[in-house]
Formats: C-alpha cells, sequence, structure tokens
C-alpha cells in the first residue's frame, strides 16, 4: 500500500499549494514592478548590511577638504565636514527607511483598529473619534509637527510618534470609508445576526474585503513618510547630527552645489529611487489586484 500511495504522488505538485500562488504571483509582474523590486530590494540589503558595506564609520572625518575626493575617501568624496559620503548614505538608508517603516505600521496598526471601530460602532464612539481626527487634519501637516516637536523635543522616538500620528488620520478616514461601505453587505449582516462580535467582524469579514486599497495606500503613505521625515531632518528637527539620514545630508551639502559637488543631490536622488519603486509596486497591485493578487494573498 506504501508503494502504491507513493506512485500516485505527483512530483510536479510536491512543492505544495504556497510555492505555486508565489508563482502566480510572480508572473504577473510588469516591466516597471521588477523595477520597482529590484529597487526596493537593493536598498533593503544595503540597509541591513551598513556595518558591513560601509567602508568607514558614518561620523569619521576622513580629510580636512570639503566636497573633493581623496585618497582616503571612497569614490563619493566627502561631505562639507569631510566625512565619506558614501558611507554616509550607506548608513542613511538604515535609518532613513527605519524611522520610515515603524512610523507606517505604526500609523496603520492604530489608523486601521481606529476606524473600523468607528464604522462598526457607530453613535457617539464614530462622533468622537471623527471629530479628534478633523481637528488633527484642520492643522497642515508640517505646522503640526513643528508644534509638536519644538515643544517636546527633537528625538528620533518624538519624530516616529509626530509622523505615524499625522499618517494615522489619513488612514482613519480611509479605513472608516472603507469599513462603512462594507458594514452594510449582506455578509456583515449574516455575521451580526449570528451573534458575531464586533471584533470578529472587523478581522474575518471587514479587513479580507478592504485589503486591497489599505495595502495601496500602505506604499502611499510609506513614501510619505520618507518624504516628511526627511523634511523635518532637512528643517533641522528630525535626525540630529553626527547621525546619517538622507534630508540631513541634503541639508548639510546644500553648500556644495556652488562648487559642482553632487554631495547633495546624491542623498536627494536616494529619495527619489525609493519613492520611485514604491509607486512601481503599488501601481502593479493596483491593476492586478481585481481578479488575483487579493485572492492569492487573503488565503
Amino acid at each position: 500500500m506504501t508503494s502504491a500511495a507513493t506512485e500516485n504522488v505527483d512530483p510536479a505538485n510536491s512543492v505544495g499549494p504556497n510555492r505555486s500562488k508565489f508563482s502566480s504571483v510572480i508572473a504577473t509582474f510588469t516591466p516597471t514592478a521588477w523595477i520597482g523590486v529590484c529597487i526596493l530590494s537593493f536598498w533593503l540589503l544595503v540597509a541591513c548590511f551598513a556595518p558591513i558595506l560601509a567602508p568607514h564609520d558614518e561620523g569619521a572625518i576622513m580629510s580636512t577638504q570639503s566636497f573633493t575626493l581623496t585618497e582616503e575617501a571612497s569614490w563619493m568624496g566627502t561631505d562639507y565636514l569631510g566625512r565619506d559620503l558614501l558611507s554616509r548614505v550607506i548608513y542613511g538608508s538604515r535609518t532613513t527607511l527605519g524611522l520610515a517603516a515603524i512610523a507606517t505600521l505604526l500609523s496603520f496598526s492604530t489608523g486601521i483598529v481606529l476606524g473600523f471601530l468607528a464604522a462598526v460602532s457607530g453613535g457617539w464612539v464614530d462622533q468622537i473619534l471623527s471629530r479628534f481626527v478633523d481637528a488633527i487634519m484642520a492643522f497642515p501637516s508640517i505646522m503640526l509637527a513643528l508644534i509638536i516637536i519644538g515643544g517636546v523635543g527633537s528625538s528620533i522616538p518624538v519624530v516616529i510618534l509626530t509622523v505615524a500620528l499625522i499618517d494615522t488620520t489619513r488612514v482613519f478616514r480611509l479605513s472608516r470609508a472603507l469599513a462603512l461601505d462594507a458594514s452594510v453587505m449582506e455578509y456583515v449582516d449574516v455575521a451580526r445576526a449570528r451573534g458575531e462580535n464586533s471584533g470578529w467582524i472587523m478581522l474575518r469579514e471587514i479587513l479580507p474585503n478592504t485589503v486591497t486599497p489599505l495595502a495601496a495606500e500602505f506604499g502611499i503613505r510609506f513614501t510619505f513618510a520618507i518624504l516628511f521625515i526627511s523634511a523635518l531632518s532637512f528643517l533641522g528637527l528630525g535626525v540630529q547630527p553626527p547621525g546619517a539620514d538622507w534630508g540631513v545630508m541634503v541639508k548639510e551639502n546644500i553648500q556644495g552645489i556652488l562648487y559642482s559637488a553632487p554631495a547633495a543631490l546624491i542623498p536627494a536622488a536616494c529619495i527619489a529611487t525609493v519613492t520611485i519603486g514604491v509607486n512601481f509596486l503599488v501601481d502593479w497591485y493596483l491593476q492586478q489586484s481585481d481578479h488575483q493578487i487579493p485572492s492569492e494573498i487573503i488565503n
């Protein structure tokens, strides 16, 4: 019986359903999607292995000459203090992408829960949460960040929480709107008739049917977090020197443009490449979401 059962096994299917699903998703990649994957994979590897890839420490001064190529520095030359620019770009990827990822995850976990809760509960819960969000959104984002960081003080936790708070309001509005549309569907009425609680309805009924726009919004919010953290660093309210951050590097080396030095343009180009890569993946996901990708992810 054992040999007969073994003979009936199809070797082509021995890889299991998970690999089949993964292969079907990969097959839908467009050229721009592959570009986005390559860009994000590159920067992810750079950020993870920054101490190994960087030829020098992020704060080590390699030369007394600014914006020049020296024997001590790498092929990118030095920044305005004579530090190795390549090393600071590599370490800056870890700081910029890490802070943006933490802030985005925090804002989504909070915004989705509060948005779904407001839509499912309704009544005074919805009114209190919605009015609180409206009050926060009444302030321009950069002005609100300046008020919070200026009053509390600049530090990495404060920057993360500030960006997460601003992003949470946007995620709340989107998730609440999606949950309101889903809450009037028949499958939600059936779940309520069975006596399911609000947590079960939000997790098992509403979330799987709103994952596509929320996933697309995650990419947009991640890009916004990168740009916003870089803007705060450029204004002197984000990562403080001698820490390496792409926004800080643009601010520090802005005078190099007068000497035709690329020290300020290189970190700006790094920010642009990450933004382009994320947008390429979001565009691909939205194109494929109607039929293929949601079912693969949800299951």
